[in-house]
């Protein structure tokens, strides 16, 4: 084959890998464990595109991206891929338990502390943060605190407050990453998702969470989050439908109280992070090993 002839057909076939690459491909799937059960409220996404979802309570996802990698983020397994090269509508993703070290006690005489505080709440009484729907769901954005505790801690209680809610079905989770080395890696250190129902109300909510599992800290950084998981998907559609300039904005919004004291928020999926000066006012206690 001449040369030029060659040179003609690689400059075809690298503009279809182009094009081909750049399409939106559909992948449909379901998320479960090595027993084959469901697993509930996975992030999935392709970090470095900033595209992002959550799956299902049964663990069924839908996303529409560019041939490249999926990655699948569930706080209490390891992080799984899956390469899209097309489209495709029964994909089974399997995840692998997280294999964490077993929490040692060393003894000793221990202390109440709190791990995290809220801060000076905002004009005395307090602002409002809005979790709101603009164009697409507000599931899987994390809003949490750094933490830094120098001695081994074991977490006991975990609390915030909610000052309104008018999502319906709204599930949120609590999260806890330890922040490790010069990239800042965020690694799951929970073996059990935390996850409270928020109802509808148009008065204050105060939720504590005693964690069913031991969560004992070693010295280190910690990111302490809160996260919506799941909502009423059929609201939030119709939702979505009105116009935006038409949309009574307080029909679908989580609304907590605000606090001066630094926070950020999170999208693993997205590979996102943003600093925020304001937080949600979560508190974490528990006790501190002398």
């Amino acid at each position: 084959m001449h040369k030029r002839t060659k040179q003609l057909l690689l400059a075809l076939l690298l503009v279809r890998i182009s094009a081909f690459g750049q399409d939106n491909i559909t992948v449909k799937g379901r998320i479960v464990n090595q027993q084959g059960e469901a697993v509930e409220y996975v992030q999935v996404g392709i970090p470095k595109l900033r595209t992002g979802t959550i799956s299902t309570a049964d663990g069924h996802f839908e996303i529409t991206v560019p041939a490249d990698t999926l990655q699948f983020f569930h706080v209490s397994y390891q992080t799984e891929s899956y390469i899209v090269m097309g489209p495709a509508d029964d994909v089974v993703i399997v995840l692998h338990e997280n294999e964490l070290p077993p929490a040692v006690f060393n003894g000793g005489n221990t202390k109440e502390k709190y791990l995290l505080r809220p801060g000076t709440k905002i004009f005395g009484n307090g602002g409002v943060l809005v979790f709101e729907p603009k164009s697409g769901s507000t599931k899987g954005v994390e809003i949490g605190s750094v933490a830094r505790t120098n001695k081994p801690f074991l977490v006991q209680d975990i609390q915030f407050g909610i000052w309104e809610n008018t999502i319906p079905d709204c599930v949120v989770s609590v999260n806890i990453y330890r922040i490790e080395g010069k990239n800042e890696e965020f690694v799951n250190v929970l073996r059990k998702p935390m996850y409270v129902k928020v109802p509808e109300s148009d008065k204050p909510q105060e939720f504590h969470i005693q964690p069913e599992e031991t969560i004992l800290l070693e010295p280190g950084r910690y990111y302490i989050s809160f996260q919506i998981v799941d909502c009423n998907e059929k609201a939030l559609e119709e939702y979505l439908q009105i116009p935006e300039s038409e949309r009574d904005w307080s029909q679908m919004r989580l609304t907590a109280i605000l606090y001066f004291k630094s926070s950020y928020t999170r999208r693993a999926a997205m590979g996102m992070m943003e600093h925020y000066p304001v937080n949600i006012g979560m508190v974490v206690k528990g006790l501190e090993y002398l």
